[in-house]
């Protein structure tokens, strides 16, 4: 049996970009986006990962122009801060737009199963 027709829409999952839905590298981007720019340090801290998980996530965002990484020093303390693009940004969008019409759907179809 096939599901409910959606007038040959796409189904949402197929907005969702394997690079941005990772969890890690959509919880740098959700971060990114409430701040901004954010220092290394916090955004360890913050998602709770260690310096090499977090390196090798950032340099894939980096990679796709989602993120800018710029290093420079706090005092003599060596630091990287991680911007969110504009690229970032859309993809980000994007990838919620997706989640909320997964969501819709599936609250859709859990009101008419009661």
């Amino acid at each position: 049996m096939n599901g409910p027709s959606h007038n040959g829409d796409r189904h949402p999952t197929t907005g969702l970009d394997d690079v941005v839905h990772q969890r890690t590298r959509l919880g740098l981007l959700a971060v990114l986006s409430e701040t901004r720019q954010a220092d290394f340090s916090y955004l360890k801290s913050t998602l709770r990962l260690t310096d090499g998980n977090l390196g090798r996530h950032l340099e894939v965002l980096a990679q796709q122009d989602l993120v800018k990484m710029t290093k420079g020093y706090h005092g003599k303390k060596p630091r990287t801060w991680v911007e969110i693009t504009r690229r970032g940004r859309t993809a980000f969008a994007a990838e919620m737009s997706a989640l909320k019409e997964l969501l819709r759907r599936f609250e859709t179809s859990n009101t008419e199963d009661q």
